[in-house]
């Protein structure tokens, strides 16, 4: 039999050490799939339940593993289904190849079946290569090779002088980073000792540092932590490294802070803030060079108030989960798991509410990792990533944390690629963990706090269904847990599963997911909700003045920002 051009693909998706792709068939790739039955399965073809879980499952794999994601699609409507998923990749900066098929050529134009313009459809999601193949590789093809040397590129000498010189100069410095920071742990521990700074973490950073170190004060922005919040505040020189955070509300007053940024893509430096001085270059050989160049400082009054206010934060995130709810606090369901974690555990977490608690509760340790769809913030990708991520790294434990609403939108029907291929995995450890309030709550509270309406329940009410009863009909296995009592045990029983586990946790939907800053604006338009009619009014009064208070209770008497207002 002759060596068909489909053959090839798959050779070379070997040749450059690809493993798993992710796809679901059509016969616009009959061609493809026939030689994947002739190359024995190799790479090996996962099967989602829709062709958007398998671009993310790509992404997740590509998230925790380090290499490229492969996904795989039919023409028409099977590459249309891929769309979400690679804009999620493209936006967070991963790696990830699509592979479609179209229409044949002898059609095209004819508004033929499962026509689309493909060229035109992907050419900004995939704009650094999108390309059509129509006839076999011959004279005048393009060769091509099996890739690239490592590198890693460096600022030039005057720039990282500069950049000392800033940083020299700083009294109270503030470092910010992202993923991009996440292959430099050791150095950025280094700088921050040496120049007695604190580091926050934009939420795909969050496994780039562990949270375990008394002067990292955890996520920033709307999602994040207020020791975050107030080393951005209060600093008057500002380091960012490996993060493109466009959240500049967040982030030092403009002619506030000397500020320097370092970042691998020339694409992304200089645009969050008034950088005086950007270097491109790899976060750990620039900071390796620019280490030298710094002067150590004394651990005076600012570092020792940033690492008070660090754990006097985890004491406020304790008594917040401690809050009574009706009739589970979803705080309390992840802050309890924190202390259950494995050091080696793969975290995700879907958008939505769940996203915030994953963001303040969980405090990163050991070797574990942990992403979310950070820059396109999409929901439904928290269950096929974990998948993904298994995967990667068969062997290592793995929990989705998702919000009902992502998990009616996808999340259990990806529960049967999780029950076809969890044999194959040597740790067998996968929980997903719905937060079931019946509600969309990340919306339902933005409703109430940048609209001022009350809840509106035709667009926010979610049927309750049960999670774990369907996990357990596929052969999985789960439980539901409608108590405080029951939740330790819960996460106990999963994390001693020796298969795929769901718990289906009831939680409140009036437990407020509180900024950091908690604007007046935001208290005010909350408070028209309430005048409006909400429909879960009392609920949001009590849990929001509940969980609001707990920041006044460790330490004694609340401390006034340098206005005079308090938060």
């Amino acid at each position: 039999m002759s060596f068909k051009v489909s053959d090839h693909i798959l050779q070379r998706l070997c040749d450059w050490g690809v493993e798993h792709v992710f796809g679901y068939p059509g016969d616009g790739i009959n061609g493809l799939l026939a030689a994947w039955e002739r190359a024995d399965n190799k790479p090996q073809f996962i099967q989602a339940r829709h062709e958007e879980m398998s671009a993310f499952q790509a992404v997740g794999y590509a998230k925790f593993s380090g290499r490229v994601g492969v996904c795989a699609a039919t023409s028409g409507p099977g590459a249309i289904h891929l769309l979400n998923g690679l804009y999620d990749a493209k936006l967070d900066h991963v790696p990830v190849v699509a592979i479609v098929g179209q229409t044949n050529r002898s059609a095209m134009g004819g508004s033929y079946q499962q026509e689309v313009d493909l060229q035109s459809l992907y050419k900004d999601v995939a704009s650094d290569f999108c390309e059509m193949v129509t006839v076999p590789y011959a004279f005048k093809m393009v060769p091509s090779s099996l890739g690239i040397a490592s590198h890693a590129p460096v600022p030039a000498e005057g720039d990282l002088d500069h950049a000392a010189e800033i940083l020299n100069a700083g009294e109270k410095v503030a470092v910010l980073i992202g993923q991009g920071a996440r292959g430099a742990r050791a150095e950025v521990e280094e700088l921050a000792n040496v120049l007695g700074a604190g580091v926050a973490k934009a939420l795909l950073g969050k496994d780039a540092l562990p949270d375990d170190l008394p002067y990292v004060t955890g996520a920033i922005g709307l999602l994040g932590t207020r020791p975050s919040y107030e080393l951005m505040r209060d600093c008057d020189t500002l380091l960012v490294i490996g993060s493109s955070f466009p959240y500049t509300q967040f982030m030092p007053d403009l002619d506030q802070a000397r500020a320097v940024q370092i970042d691998i893509d020339p694409h992304m430096v200089g645009m969050r803030y008034p950088f005086e001085v950007n270097l491109v270059g790899d976060a750990g050989a620039t900071l390796q060079r620019l280490l030298p160049r710094l002067k150590s400082k004394k651990h005076g009054n600012w570092r020792k108030k940033i690492e008070k206010d660090t754990a006097r934060w985890w004491k406020v995130m304790q008594r917040r989960a401690e809050v009574a709810a009706d009739p589970v606090n979803p705080e309390y369901v992840v802050h309890t798991l924190d202390a259950h974690l494995p050091d080696d555990v793969i975290l995700t977490a879907d958008s939505g509410s769940a996203a915030n608690w994953y963001a303040r509760h969980l405090r990163m340790r050991g070797t574990m990792r942990g992403s979310l769809s950070g820059t396109l913030a999409t929901m439904g990708p928290g269950v096929p990533y974990v998948i993904g991520a298994k995967f990667a790294h068969p062997g290592r434990p793995a929990i989705a944390i998702v919000g009902d609403g992502a998990m009616q939108m996808n999340g259990m029907a990806e529960l049967i690629t999780a029950a076809k291929y969890w044999h194959e995995w040597q740790d067998p450890r996968l929980i997903v963990a719905v937060l079931n309030n019946q509600d969309l709550n990340q919306v339902t509270w933005e409703l109430r706090a940048m609209a001022g309406a009350p809840q509106f329940l035709a667009s926010q009410a979610l049927p309750d269904v049960r999670y774990a009863d369907f996990a357990r009909s596929i052969g999985l296995d789960g439980i539901r847990v409608e108590k405080p009592g029951e939740v330790e045990e819960a996460w106990s029983k999963a994390l001693d599963a020796d298969r795929p586990f769901v718990l289906d946790f009831l939680t409140d939907p009036a437990v407020p997911p509180i900024p950091p800053h908690a604007t007046l604006d935001q208290i005010e338009a909350a408070a028209a909700a309430i005048i409006k009619g909400d429909t879960d009014r009392t609920g949001m009064i009590r849990q929001g003045f509940k969980a609001k208070v707990q920041e006044f209770l460790p330490g004694g008497k609340h401390r006034e920002d340098q206005s005079g207002s308090q938060h």
